[in-house]
């Protein structure tokens, strides 16, 4: 019997079985081609995920006209006949693996990245949103009956196409979500006033696809319940529980199949898509209560990381179907896992916000801690050209456990030396702040790959030349990680008074009740300074830029900026630290050049950090072929040690070809190893 037997039962959706209840719900890829037509690495990326366990995929929001229909510039699209034969054979590949595949349409209203400046976006009322600061015009009834004619036809295409079912997005801020909202939809006519008014676009869309695709194909409305507008400091009314309940009620015998519940608009979009702060489970109740309410199944969301959770909502009957879509991009084989016993083994999302990140900063979405996620078909399948010769690796933070990870599947023998006892590195610091305990996650699918993959690992060990020569290494590693940045240029910086941040996060250095600066306005430095104001210190902090954390991916940064605003922590953005002495330090102004003097009883340096080059030298000089890793290179992020480490040890001995079929995500030696 199965561990988890409510996740792995069948359900349907209108007259569309699903093989289980697992779903992974919409995510931008950036993966499609310029035109909106489905690329190979777009449908790699979904047919891995299918082989992965998922029962149903839902694409990524598509395109319904290339007017003004654009989110971002490599999106899908379903506006032309020219995009079915793409999505033909996507279809066909999903479903080889006996997933089930929806396509969620979509126009983005004033939440496009894509409109040339000074083109006024179309909206309910022309109100702008707040994190796109773009310029919007209301829109006119004509333009109206002309989305909802571009909806339907999108419609009938991907029904053409071999598709299963359609989703329309009316969540997440987008131009359905501003008609349903009284606070984006302030019209005055048929399409406002009232709740009636404010669902009439969304209404007349769901009948005129249901009239082009007929009674059997099925509809999913996937809808932001719940703004959480206050959460924004916006004190206006959005949309909440109650009304959306009655909202989805008048819009369901339109011909509605299904209900996908989501929360929150890009002025609140922590509410949607998550950082780490957020538990797992924190806004099922949403899903919860509109199935309690609804004649249809409801998919439901809420930082679904583990399969023991999602068994247990779906046991309660809370919700029909979950939605784990992060958790797929870290581990596309989570369903596979669990349901064939391995749940442990699933590589767990940390819900570190890097595939959002990267989908803006780089135009195609990547994930932290799974190097391969939306590069699978560039990458190709991991080759084992190693018949056991051994490889050292040199530090055994995450670059150090990935590089073993891969070289052990690439069939060498990796041998981890770490001078500490124990596996992660600086995981074991990024993992004491407040509400960070997702960090452990990784270091756990480490320890655990690497027992069953056999590496030999030496704890409590540090290496040296003459070691490392024991080995007769036909490679080097060095992942060595870093250490805190200490500029000697500034004067005092090696005052009584005078700490290091990772010291405050160890906790060999403990301070309660003081005046505390915190210098340096990183993630380690903002973090630090909430550490310290759990301690009843009084924290200011100061930064170079012109706001404090300005380089901080800005969901991270509004996570904990709003608890260090809760406890009343002072923001100097626009200062240099000059130097320290016993009363405080001295400042200057990034601008206008003057110097302050701000006193304080302790000051804590978060100054970045340097790779620890203390045995580079030796190492290089006996072993030039030896390959930095990480943080060894330069100080960086989790993505940056594991990607680097990932992409080296691939490249190692051999680069591999791209596969013509998509490879599997290696977590089980190659076939050849």
């Amino acid at each position: 019997m199965s561990e988890f037997p409510h996740l792995f039962v069948p359900g349907t959706i209108g007259k569309v079985k699903i093989k289980n209840r697992l779903v992974m719900p919409s995510m931008g890829t950036g993966l499609a081609n310029e035109d909106g037509t489905v690329s190979e690495a777009l449908t790699t990326f979904y047919e891995i995920r299918a082989k992965g366990g998922a029962g149903l995929i839902i694409t990524e929001f598509t395109m319904i006209n290339k007017e003004n229909g654009r989110h971002n510039k490599c999106q899908l699209g379903a506006y032309s006949d020219e995009h079915i034969p793409g999505l033909r054979e996507m279809a066909k590949r999903i479903h080889k693996h006996g997933t089930k595949m929806f396509v969620q349409l979509c126009h983005p209203g004033c939440q496009t990245f894509c409109e040339p400046d000074g083109v006024p976006l179309l909206t309910p009322s022309g109100r702008e949103s707040s994190a796109f600061r773009r310029p919007c015009r209301a829109m006119t009834v004509d333009e109206i009956h002309q989305i909802v004619a571009d909806f339907a036809a999108a419609a009938a295409r991907v029904k053409q196409a071999g598709m299963d079912g359609v989703e329309i997005n009316a969540a997440h801020g987008y131009l359905l979500n501003e008609f349903l909202s009284p606070y984006t939809n302030k019209r005055d006519d048929e399409y406002g006033r009232d709740m009636i008014g404010r669902c009439r676009i969304v209404k007349e869309i769901i009948e005129a696809v249901r009239e082009k695709v007929g009674p059997d194909f099925p509809i999913i409305l996937r809808m932001t319940v719940a703004e959480f507008l206050i959460t924004a400091g916006i004190k206006e009314q959005g949309l909440d529980l109650p009304d959306s309940i009655a909202i989805l009620n008048y819009l369901i015998p339109s011909g509605v199949d299904a209900v996908s519940v989501s929360s929150g608009i890009y002025d609140t979009q922590n509410c949607a898509w998550e950082p780490i702060s957020y538990p797992q489970g924190w806004r099922i109740y949403l899903a919860e209560t509109v199935k309690q309410n609804v004649p249809v199944p409801v998919i439901g969301v809420s930082v679904i990381r583990e399969a023991q959770y999602a068994e247990s909502i779906l046991k309660r009957g809370a919700v029909d179907f979950v939605g784990v879509a992060r958790g797929q991009l870290a581990d596309p084989e989570w369903g596979v896992k669990a349901e064939t016993g391995r749940a442990a083994e699933i590589r767990r999302c940390i819900s570190c916000l890097h595939c959002m990140e990267s989908l803006y900063t780089k135009g195609r979405a990547e994930c932290a801690i799974n190097p391969r996620s939306h590069h699978e078909y560039e990458y190709g399948a991991i080759t084992a050209p190693g018949k056991g010769q051994p490889v050292v690796v040199i530090g055994g933070g995450p670059a150090g456990m990935e590089a073993a990870r891969i070289l052990a599947l690439r069939g060498f023998k990796p041998i981890l030396f770490e001078k500490n006892g124990q596996l992660g590195g600086q995981l074991h610091l990024a993992v004491k702040p407040p509400y960070k305990g997702k960090i452990d996650w990784i270091a756990s699918y480490y320890e655990e790959r690497l027992k069953v993959l056999n590496v030999d690992i030496r704890l409590n060990t540090e290496a040296t030349v003459e070691l490392v020569k024991k080995e007769h290494p036909i490679g080097v590693f060095l992942a060595t990680g870093s250490r805190p940045n200490m500029p000697e240029s500034i004067v005092g910086i090696h005052g009584k008074n005078v700490y290091r941040a990772v010291d405050i996060l160890r906790g060999k250095v403990r301070l309660f009740g003081k005046q505390v600066i915190v210098v340096g306005d990183g993630q380690t430095g903002i973090e630090t300074a909430e550490t310290l104001g759990t301690y009843e210190n009084v924290v200011s902090i100061i930064g170079k830029g012109n706001r404090i954390g300005e380089k901080i991916y800005s969901q991270n940064r509004q996570d904990v900026m709003a608890r260090l605003i809760q406890q009343h922590a002072r923001l100097f953005p626009r200062k240099e630290l000059i130097a320290i002495n016993p009363q405080g330090i001295t400042v200057q102004n990034t601008v206008s050049g003057d110097l302050s003097f701000m006193p304080t009883e302790a000051v804590v340096l978060a100054l970045g950090v340097r790779p620890d080059t203390s045995i580079h030298q030796e190492i290089l000089e006996a072993f030039p072929d030896a390959v930095l890793l990480g943080d060894a290179i330069h100080g960086g992020r989790i993505a940056d040690a594991v990607h680097s480490a990932y992409l080296a040890t691939c490249n190692f001995d051999e680069k591999p070809a791209p596969a013509a079929e998509p490879a599997p995500e290696p977590d089980a030696p190659a076939k050849d190893a």
